[in-house]
C-alpha cells in the first residue's frame, strides 16, 4: 500500500490503485477459504480429526493427500514465498517507519549514509526482538498477525483517517489518540478479565476516537506543523490580473 501512493503518478493513480489493490486483497483471500471449505466434502474425516487439534494443518494435509506432485509443489512452493514476502515486507514497513519519523526529526543534522546506516540497524534490532517473540510464543500465525494488526487499529487508524478527512485534525490530538488508545488496550490485555464486556481492541480504537476529539478540540499546547491557511497557488492566483 506504501509503494502504491508514493510511487504513483498522479493523486488519481494512487487513489484507484489503492482501491483496485484492496479489492484484490479482498477477492484472493476467498481462495483459502473456499479450498478449506472443499476440504470438508473431499474428506470430511480428515477435518473432522484436524479441526480440534489444529485447524491451519487442514488445507496442508488436503494437498498432500489428494494432489498431484506438481501441485503439492506449486502450493507449497507459493505458501513459502507468501510467508517470506510478508515478512520481510512487515519488517522494513516499520523499521523504515520508525527511522523516518522519529530518530530522524530527532538528529536533524543526519546525512543520508548515516540515515542508512540507522535503517539498518533498527531493522536488525527489530528483527531480532519479532524473532525472540515468536519462538517463545505459543500462539498460531493467524493469532500473533491478529494481534499485530490490532497495535495498527488502536494507535494508526483514527489520526490517520481524522488526517486525511477531518480539517480540524491536530498533532495534539493524533498524540493524544495514540496514548489513549495504546494505553487502554494495553491495560484491558494486561489487567482485564480473559472475556472481557468490551474486547480490548475495540475498546483502545473508542478510546482512540475520544482521545483524537478532545486533542483537537481542546486548548493547543502543541504546536502544528501545518498551518491552517489557504494554499499558496491561491494566493497567486488571486494576485495575477483577471484576464478573459
Amino acid at each position: 500500500m506504501f509503494q502504491r501512493v508514493q510511487s504513483s503518478k498522479t493523486i488519481k493513480i494512487a487513489v484507484w490503485g489503492s482501491v483496485l489493490g484492496g479489492s484484490l486483497y479482498f477477492i484472493f483471500a476467498f481462495v483459502p477459504m473456499f479450498l478449506a471449505y472443499s476440504a470438508t466434502l473431499i474428506d470430511p474425516k480428515m477435518v473432522a480429526s484436524l479441526i480440534d487439534v489444529d485447524p491451519q494443518l487442514i488445507l496442508p494435509t488436503l494437498v498432500l493427500k489428494h494432489a498431484p506432485l506438481f501441485a503439492q509443489v506449486m502450493f507449497f512452493g507459493a505458501l513459502l514465498s507468501a510467508i517470506k514476502s510478508c515478512a520481510s515486507a512487515t519488517l522494513l514497513a516499520p523499521s523504515v517507519t520508525f527511522t523516518e519519523n522519529i530518530l530522524k526529526p530527532m538528529m536533524p543534522h543526519m546525512t543520508d549514509r548515516q540515515l542508512l546506516k540507522w535503517m539498518r540497524i533498527v531493522t536488525l534490532v527489530f528483527t531480532v526482538l519479532v524473532t525472540l517473540y515468536a519462538i517463545n510464543s505459543k500462539l498460531s500465525i493467524f493469532k500473533m498477525v491478529e494481534n499485530a494488526y490490532q497495535i495498527t487499529l488502536v494507535m494508526a487508524f483514527v489520526p490517520l483517517a481524522c488526517g486525511v478527512y477531518w480539517k480540524r485534525a491536530t498533532n495534539q490530538g493524533a498524540l493524544m489518540a495514540i496514548f489513549m488508545g495504546l494505553s487502554t488496550w494495553l491495560a484491558i490485555l494486561i489487567a482485564g478479565p480473559e472475556d472481557p464486556f468490551i474486547p480490548a481492541q475495540f475498546a483502545g480504537l473508542i478510546a482512540s476516537m475520544i482521545g483524537m476529539l478532545l486533542g483537537s478540540l481542546l486548548p493547543q499546547k502543541i504546536r502544528s506543523d501545518v498551518p491552517h491557511e489557504k494554499p499558496s497557488y491561491l494566493h497567486e492566483h488571486a494576485a495575477r490580473p483577471h484576464q478573459h
